[in-house]
């Protein structure tokens, strides 16, 4: 199971809408194939992991190892349940149960009244949390939402104002920092920020320094008095603007109206569900990441400690965390050159 684990995380950031997965066949202790789920549309674990597999008639004494419960339904593809059965695999050993409401339990029963032997929880910690984006989606109706910023060694995210010039990107962080992050959204299905944000960093919030998709870029912008020659409007990633003023939807381009009176992070977790977004990375600015985490909106926060001093500025956000990065143990801390980054975990999420 630790290898489905190891397989399902190489679909990170490619599987979306559909849940990261890894399958192992194992035949007299013997790994004989393997697979995991490369794209939406494509093949599932099962039937990549099946089809790898040389010698078909050893599928019958073989035991099929998969992280997450597999389909029942037909979709892009298949019922990866029939696969099994047609395949004459007599053992299943599962990890997660599907929350999809199209599986939910159906993928198993399917296996079971065919005959198979199916073991379900093995590891079951690991692959929900292998899944912990696709589970919260279909549980809570909402993205897994990460927090992200950076901060010096006083606490403070960006200077005074008035000593910014505008448009000029201030770093806090390092280039090896920066690289990371671009690497996280690669990984994530859509990005956030504030007006402010928008105004002093001029950000393009997309993935130049790793290898991957741009991130839907979502953008909070109320009275739309953002410049129209901003990065966020370049045409060079998906971005939905919400406003109190209009909704129009184009090809690169959404504006959609909320109303700013009522709670503004429940509006927009309720319009991401709505569009089928199950991970999102809220970058800023302060007031932004303030009222998500009053909300309790958040599942998971990377603090980024630079090594500069302001003396004065814009603190950083407050809000209670466990810690769950742990690369250094006796630091509970991961060191990133002269940078030091800390991964922590909301208890109430």
């Amino acid at each position: 199971m630790l290898r489905c684990i190891q397989l399902a995380k190489n679909g990170l950031g490619t599987t979306y809408p559909n849940p990261l997965v890894g399958s192992v066949i194992v035949h007299n202790n013997k790994i004989i194939g393997e697979g995991w789920h490369y794209k939406a549309g494509l093949p599932h674990a099962e039937v990549n992991a099946i089809g790898s597999v040389e010698n078909k008639a050893l599928l019958k004494e073989a035991t099929i190892y998969m992280s997450l419960e597999p389909c029942s339904h037909f979709g892009k593809t298949p019922p990866c349940a029939d696969l099994i059965v047609a395949s004459e695999i007599k053992k299943v050993i599962v990890g997660s149960l599907d929350p999809n409401p199209k599986v939910a339990g159906r993928g198993i029963k399917k296996l079971m009244e065919a005959g198979c032997e199916v073991i379900v929880g093995v590891l079951n910690n690991e692959c929900d949390e292998l899944n912990k984006r696709f589970f919260t989606f279909h549980t809570k109706k909402r993205p897994y939402i990460f927090l992200k910023w950076a901060q010096t060694t006083d606490g403070f995210i960006a200077p005074k104002n008035e000593t910014r010039k505008e448009t000029e990107p201030l770093w806090i962080t390092n280039e090896y920092s920066r690289q990371l992050v671009h690497k996280m959204r690669a990984e994530e299905q859509a990005i956030l920020v504030g007006t402010t944000t928008v105004f002093q960093d001029n950000p393009s919030l997309t993935v130049r320094q790793w290898a991957g998709d741009n991130p839907i870029r979502i953008v909070i912008d109320r009275s739309l008095k953002l410049p129209k020659d901003y990065s966020v409007y370049d045409g060079s990633a998906k971005t939905i603007v919400f406003n109190e003023k209009e909704t129009i939807t184009s090809e690169k381009i959404d504006f959609e109206k909320i109303d700013f009176s009522e709670a503004i992070p429940q509006q927009i977790c309720d319009a991401l569900f709505r569009r089928n977004i199950q991970s999102l990375i809220i970058e800023g600015g302060a007031k932004t990441l303030q009222t998500f985490i009053d909300a309790n909106f958040w599942d998971e926060a990377f603090v980024f400690n630079g090594n500069n001093y302001f003396g004065e500025g814009i603190k950083a956000p407050i809000f209670k965390g466990e810690i769950i990065f742990e690369a250094i143990p006796a630091l509970r801390q991961e060191k990133i050159k002269d940078d030091t980054l800390r991964n922590f975990k909301n208890p109430n999420s």
